[in-house]
Formats: structure tokens, C-alpha cells, sequence
């Protein structure tokens, strides 16, 4: 299972670093979003992959089976909520720019000269 995770991790954060060297806005905003998705499954693999095990102890502090670690899960439901945030506050910014300069070329709002 981890195998698989981290291939899906490879590819996420692969796509992410494509998408984030274009030369276009909306793809620039959704390859980061890409990279921290990307950045949250390595941390959720991080935390141990087990099928049917609860990220809880019984009441007397004994162990009912395995147990996953629940630091990394709630790392991560804080990052998605963060990340939402952060996702909706680059969109307005890249809609104000195309505003502005009519244009979602990276390069042209930079003033580079490109053939």
C-alpha cells in the first residue's frame, strides 16, 4: 500500500511542478494547490498506513489493536482548511490581475521578452 502512495505522491507533486513552470496564471494557482495536496498525502503515508485501525485508545489507556497516529490526520485536516483559504485568495488575486492587465501570460506581466 505504501508503494502505491507514494507513486500517487510522485505523480501529484510531479504534475504540480509542471503545471507551476507554464506560463499561464490559473495554471500556476492550480499546481500549487496540486503541490500541497501532494505535500498532504506524504504526510498522511508518514503516519503509517494500517486497514481497520482507529486513531483512538479504549478508556482504561489499553490498546484495542493497531492504532494509527493521529497527529498526522489532524496536520492535514488543518492544511485542507488552510489550503482552501489560501487556494480562494490566489484565485481573486489572479482574476484582479487579469483585470488590470488583460493578460495570464506570466511572462508578459513580468516584462520579459519572450520570441
Amino acid at each position: 500500500m505504501e508503494l502505491l502512495l507514494a507513486i500517487t505522491i510522485g505523480v501529484v507533486v510531479g504534475s504540480s511542478v509542471y503545471l507551476l513552470l507554464t506560463r499561464e496564471v490559473l495554471r500556476v494557482i492550480v499546481g500549487s494547490v496540486l503541490l500541497g495536496y501532494g505535500i498532504n498525502l506524504a504526510l498522511f503515508t508518514s503516519g503509517g498506513v494500517k486497514t481497520a485501525a482507529p486513531p483512538i485508545l479504549l478508556a482504561d489507556g489499553s490498546l484495542p489493536g493497531p492504532v494509527m497516529d493521529p497527529i498526522p490526520q489532524a496536520l492535514i485536516l488543518t492544511a485542507i482548511v488552510i489550503g482552501l483559504g489560501v487556494f480562494a485568495l490566489l484565485l481573486a488575486l489572479g482574476y484582479r490581475t487579469f483585470e488590470e492587465h488583460s493578460t495570464t501570460d506570466v511572462a508578459s506581466l513580468t516584462g520579459v521578452e519572450h520570441e
